[in-house]
């Protein structure tokens, strides 16, 4: 899953990345308001992290620009501002989180997993399709009880299809959620973490997983 942080203070923001990376995210940052406005629009990412106080742009006026535009990603209010009005604010506004500095990462781990959970209509800390199980917090799939050996970019992938079960996704959407901003579109990469997803599901099952709908993209078969 993809995250993109909003916070000047570089140090903070350089360190949530590490150890949200660390956690089995991918994350871009910003470090300017203008800067993390374009990117949210322009970019697809599973929850933004966006901070308050930011040296050129409130971030509360951040989070009305991106509710105005249509842009239903998770966000999590990240402040040292701990006034109740505004956080009722952010919420009201359309927040869908708060966490007041300074916080653990593994608060702020858990709270993503959980927004991204929620946007996704689930409750359960769990993907359950059928024979298949996946652990988003541990980051283990298995089909039958028996754990699938998906090297992290084969999860990722796995993850987010998943996720969106039962639509069908493109190749760009998925990229634009298991990589960050360094990827390449025009490399082969994606195509081959895709055949060898394809193969380890198809092995442990018995049958095609990993359904490819022509001229559209992915989906899971519904007979997991």
């Amino acid at each position: 899953m993809r995250l993109l942080i909003i916070e000047d203070n570089i140090g903070l923001a350089n360190s949530m990345k590490a150890g949200l990376e660390k956690a089995g995210f991918h994350v871009d940052v910003s470090y300017t308001g203008a800067n993390g406005e374009e990117k949210a629009y322009v970019n697809g990412y599973d929850a933004i992290l966006l901070d308050l106080n930011l040296p050129d742009k409130d971030g509360i006026e951040i989070l009305k620009y991106l509710r105005k535009s249509n842009i239903e990603t998770p966000v999590i209010i990240i402040t040292a501002r701990d006034e109740i009005e505004e956080r009722a604010m952010g919420l009201d506004l359309g927040a869908d989180d708060y966490l007041t500095k300074p916080f653990q990462l593994l608060e702020l781990r858990a709270r993503v997993q959980a927004v991204i959970r929620r946007f996704h209509g689930r409750t359960s800390p769990l993907i359950t399709l059928g024979r298949l199980i996946i652990n988003p917090a541990a980051r283990k799939a298995e089909i039958d009880g028996k754990s699938l050996e998906l090297v992290p970019k084969e999860f990722d992938i796995l993850e987010y299809i998943a996720s969106c079960y039962p639509a069908v996704v493109s190749s760009e959407e998925i990229a634009e959620h298991v990589y960050n901003e360094e990827y390449d579109p025009f490399s082969s990469v994606l195509r081959v973490h895709l055949t060898r997803l394809r193969r380890k599901l198809s092995n442990a099952a018995g049958h095609d997983v990993l359904i490819t709908t022509r001229g559209k993209g992915y989906s899971l078969n519904e007979k997991i």
